[in-house]
């Protein structure tokens, strides 16, 4: 699989490659795992959120930086 197909964000805007997805215990929405990367193509996290709260990448969007640490 290559990981271009598999990139995704959630709506929190993190670019993620989909991992796996879980069925939720008792019937409710089913989950997705994600890792998570840094702008430089760094894994930094795994984490499960639902469905519902990931999308696709589109050819028409542009990726912006965030910090992970505020600076003062």
């Amino acid at each position: 699989m290559s990981r271009k197909q598999h990139q995704i964000k959630t709506k929190e805007f993190h670019l993620s490659d989909l991992i796996d997805s879980v069925p939720h215990p008792e019937t409710e929405e089913n989950a997705y795992v994600l890792e998570v990367f840094n702008a430089i193509g760094e894994s930094i996290n795994v984490i499960i959120v639902p469905i519902s709260a990931v999308e696709s990448l589109k050819q028409n969007e542009i990726l912006s930086v965030r910090s992970l640490v505020e600076t003062t």
